[in-house]
C-alpha cells in the first residue's frame, strides 16, 4: 500500500503541473490533480493484484501449455 500512496502523491503533483502549466490556472491544475491521479491511482491498484494473480499462477499457466504441445 505505500508504493501505492507514493505513486499516488507523484501523480498529483505531475497533474497539478501539467494543467497549471497549460491553463495557467490554479483551479483546473488543482482539479485535474484530484481527479486524473486518483481514478489512475485506483486502477494501478488493480493493475498491481491482476499482475500479483499472474505471477503466482504463471506456472501453472506454463505447466498446461507444456503439455499442450
Amino acid at each position: 500500500m505505500a508504493k501505492t500512496a507514493t505513486f499516488a502523491a507523484v501523480h498529483f503533483t505531475v497533474a497539478f503541473s501539467v494543467g497549471y502549466a497549460l491553463t495557467g490556472s490554479v483551479v483546473i491544475g488543482g482539479t485535474m490533480a484530484l481527479v486524473e491521479p486518483a481514478i489512475n491511482t485506483v486502477a494501478f491498484y488493480f493493475h498491481e493484484l491482476g499482475w500479483k494473480k499472474f505471477e503466482e499462477n504463471k506456472a501453472v499457466l506454463e505447466e498446461a501449455l507444456a503439455n499442450s504441445v
